[in-house]
């Protein structure tokens, strides 16, 4: 070899020998963690563990495959809306970023994932907080200038929970300091997502006195309690408990004076200053605004976690309602679920849909019929995600996770 040759190589040698050695990432809690959920449940039984486990890492697979895209910038990722011009919003960020912090361990690439949709997030800051996020991203990867600037709830108050969850998982030590971005977002939502007058979740940062109509008015899919108390735990306020009290008395109003039967509760409630009361149609997005329909059908499923984490009482007997009135109402068969109702238990659609009984295979966790529970999981395993859109593919992963004991939460 010749000279130059030869000391050209050992140059490369001990550069190559002096680099940092690649850091390599520890899930704290990697799945699958089999939490030790609260109160009283059960759990399939007609598969073991390992197969509720193996279900839902498969799903996951289909579902980071189908999903998950980084087309906007390199470090960047989001959750595809997979629908029309809209390429994301950000109550599908919320989810994958849920999603993504409780597969770690399994998922090695989770961490970037997450990180990616984090980036994302604050890419796209609402044009009111900054602090929150914007809640529809177009093709161009922008947010839609027309009416999409601005934030909704959920998708904020998710992501702060992720945040919460990344902190727990891998420490926030490095690039993304989770537990203080996860307090700037919290601190947030309670300045323009929670109404200080009555305690409610507001639709979002949109939403504020000059038009009373919204202000006093909120969308019980965004009642996230086991989020709250989670809040609560790292920027302790007593204000979150408010929040969370407010929410149980709004169910339990619905449940008494408006679906007394079925327990069902609406998409929208208004007047919440005064005598709250399911929402007209037509009030923010369709004739059923004021029905059980494709915004409440994830309130079982919410209900359901918060129960599983907290043990609250409250939430197991607004579920009791739901489940006892559902099983009789289908004769205990899962096909004859609706997707959605009037709250006097009349079916809006001679159709099933994914999203609406699996969110009842999750409330059927707290009911003693095991039978029942079987026959709705078995079904939601059953639906392929080539037969369902962004919607009903995100929340099977998130109810899989759920039921299959893998959901947790901060201590």
């Amino acid at each position: 070899m010749k000279k130059q040759q030869l000391f050209i190589l050992l140059i490369v040698i001990a550069i190559v020998s002096c680099e940092k050695p690649k850091e390599k990432i520890t899930a704290n809690f990697p799945f699958p963690q089999h939490s030790e959920y609260m109160g009283t449940y059960i759990s399939p039984n007609d598969y073991s563990q390992e197969d509720l486990d193996n279900h839902t890492t498969i799903f996951y697979d289909n579902w980071k495959q189908k999903y998950l895209k980084n087309d906007c910038a390199d470090d960047q990722y989001y959750v595809d809306y997979d629908a029309d011009n809209t390429i994301n919003v950000s109550e599908g960020l919320g989810y994958g970023m849920m999603i993504t912090v409780i597969m770690a361990g399994y998922d090695t690439e989770a961490k970037t994932y997450f990180d990616g949709m984090f980036r994302f997030f604050k890419a796209h800051p609402s044009s009111i907080n900054e602090n929150l996020m914007a809640w529809e991203q177009i093709e161009g990867c922008i947010t839609n200038p027309d009416g999409g600037n601005d934030a909704a709830s959920d998708g904020d108050i998710d992501i702060a929970y992720s945040l919460l969850l990344a902190d727990k998982q891998w420490g926030s030590s490095g690039e993304i300091n989770y537990i203080s971005e996860a307090q700037n977002l919290i601190n947030a939502i309670m300045q323009d997502e929670i109404n200080p007058e009555t305690w409610t979740v507001k639709l979002g940062d949109w939403s504020t006195s000059n038009d009373p109509n919204f202000y006093y008015s909120t969308r019980p899919s965004d009642f996230i309690t086991d989020h709250f108390r989670a809040f609560n735990i790292i920027k302790p306020n007593e204000n979150w408990d408010n929040v969370i009290n407010t929410c149980y008395s709004l169910i339990e109003n619905m449940q008494t004076n408006y679906s007394a039967t079925t327990g069902l509760i609406p998409d929208f409630i208004i007047n919440t200053n005064t005598s709250a009361m399911p929402a007209n149609a037509q009030f923010l997005e369709s004739n059923y605004d004021g029905d059980y329909y494709y915004n409440s059908c994830r309130v079982p499923w919410r209900i359901t976690t918060d129960y599983l984490i907290s043990g609250d009482t409250r939430a197991k007997n607004s579920l009791d309602k739901i489940n006892n009135w559902l099983i009789s109402e289908t004769t205990g068969n899962v096909e004859n679920i609706s997707a959605g109702y009037l709250l006097n238990g009349t079916a809006i659609a001679d159709y099933n849909d994914l999203v609406f009984s699996g969110a009842f295979a999750i409330s059927a966790m707290t009911s003693n019929n095991q039978t029942w529970l079987n026959n709705l999981y078995s079904q939601m395993l059953n639906e392929s995600i080539t037969d369902n859109e962004y919607f009903g593919n995100t929340l099977k992963m998130l109810y899989m996770i759920t039921i299959s004991k893998n959901y947790w939460t901060i201590n």
